[in-house]
């Protein structure tokens, strides 16, 4: 029963209270009383109803408006705007509403950032509910879980977890925070942060899970502690060698007249490693202080015709591919690498270089057939003074890392399977 009807049976009681006491004064009939009295009542009626129609069309208004604001829509504004309550109901509803929508549509433009940013992260995010199923996942998870064609939303963890990499499925069973390492199939170890936090989300508990590969980050961190230590060596080193050398020039001046062979070997000598110590600081500053790669195009066939002038390997000429990269450093970056591949053991004509755009990046490998590496070679082959050679500086590999790495790429090594080492630089193709 809607308030117009109640209003009206309120108002006809009191017409027929009003009109009772005129029933008895009037001079006619019964009939014609009847007649009067119900004529009062339905004109009554009518007026009422006439007079409380625009009321109640606006409560009727305020009602539909309510239940929209229950379903989350606050489009709908009230057309009642007369000077009284309900009129001040009226705009009191549309001051909330106005003041809603924007509030709405500012909650709207942040989720859509929020959801931009969560897609873009290079975190992996995965978020469970509480029957297992994933309710939200980034580009990042669907790449790292080996699913690029379909969304992961939907799917139990159970299934997730089977296109995860090898070491990644009892860190995320058992929830473990911390760091962990995973293997891929070309053999390459990552290492990987795992974050979880739980916390209600529609009256459901969820768990969120962040993985984030610190692989990087902690070769970053190694890199810049062993610049500083060939930092403080090359600056001792020179504080010294430059004085000896002043000294060793004096003593030569001082027994130019006396001819004695045994005098004149301990001063070859001292001279020569002398030099050595100083093709030794030379070469670790320049690894201690890489410059910033200053990038210009590269076409590889011509790089590759300069590199064959120096080192004999293979390479397929069909494919000129063109990138940015700093010249220099990519040619000192490949010369060490053919460097190693030569001193392998490997025959000159198993020597392979090779390259090709995949997934917005150039790899650029160099393979060889000589004796490989071990697995604890492979572990350190690109730590600072970590050599195998006897007369190696341990400086190579790792300066071909710094490179690859200034360059926002990285640097691999893996064992081939017939024999021999491929070394795998990746570069941004962009």
């Amino acid at each position: 029963m809607n308030l117009q009807l109640k209003l009206q049976k309120v108002v006809l009681c009191c017409t027929l209270f009003a009109c009772i006491p005129t029933f008895y004064l009037l001079d006619t009939s019964v009939s014609n009383k009847l007649l009067l009295l119900a004529a009062i009542v339905f004109a009554c009626w009518q007026l009422s109803g006439y007079a409380l129609k625009r009321f109640n069309l606006g409560m009727a208004g305020l009602e539909t408006g309510l239940l929209n604001f229950l379903d989350g829509e606050y489009a709908s504004l009230l057309s009642y705007d007369d000077n009284d309550e309900l009129g001040h109901l009226s705009r009191l509803y549309n001051q909330t509403a106005e003041k809603l929508r924007a509030e709405k549509h500012w909650i709207y433009q942040r989720e859509l950032m929020l959801d931009k940013v969560l897609q873009n992260s290079p975190e992996v995010l995965v978020l469970i509910n509480d029957r297992n199923q994933v309710v939200f996942s980034n580009w990042a998870a669907r790449h790292f879980f080996h699913i690029n064609s379909t969304k992961l939303e939907g799917l139990l963890l159970s299934e997730l977890l089977e296109n995860a990499p090898q070491g990644v499925s009892n860190v995320i069973e058992a929830a473990q925070e911390g760091l962990f390492s995973i293997s891929h199939d070309n053999d390459e170890q990552q290492t990987w942060h795992l974050a979880t936090g739980q916390f209600l989300l529609n009256n459901q508990q969820h768990q969120l899970y962040i993985l984030k590969q610190m692989t990087r980050e902690l070769s970053r961190q190694e890199v810049a502690v062993w610049k500083k230590v060939i930092r403080i060596i090359s600056h001792e080193l020179n504080n010294s060698l430059g004085p000896i050398s002043s000294m060793l020039n004096s003593g030569k001046l001082l027994t130019e007249q006396v001819q004695d062979n045994r005098l004149n070997r301990v001063f070859n000598t001292i001279e020569e490693r002398i030099q050595h110590l100083v093709t030794f600081v030379q070469g670790y500053g320049k690894f201690a202080k890489l410059p910033s790669p200053k990038l210009s195009k590269i076409h590889f066939n011509e790089l590759a015709a300069q590199l064959a002038e120096q080192w004999a390997f293979n390479y397929d000429k069909q494919q000129d591919i063109q990138f940015n990269a700093d010249p220099i450093q990519l040619e000192q970056l490949l010369i060490n690498l053919l460097k190693n591949a030569h001193e392998s053991g490997s025959d000159k004509d198993e020597v392979n270089l090779t390259i090709r755009a995949f997934n917005n990046n150039i790899i650029i490998e160099v393979l060889d057939r000589g004796k490989g590496m071990s697995d604890s070679v492979l572990s350190q082959a690109l730590i600072p003074f970590y050599s195998t050679k006897n007369s190696g500086s341990g400086l190579g590999l790792a300066l071909c890392r710094e490179i690859a790495e200034a360059h926002h790429g990285h640097i691999a090594l893996q064992n081939r399977k017939d024999g021999g080492l491929c070394v795998r630089v990746s570069l941004p193709g962009v």
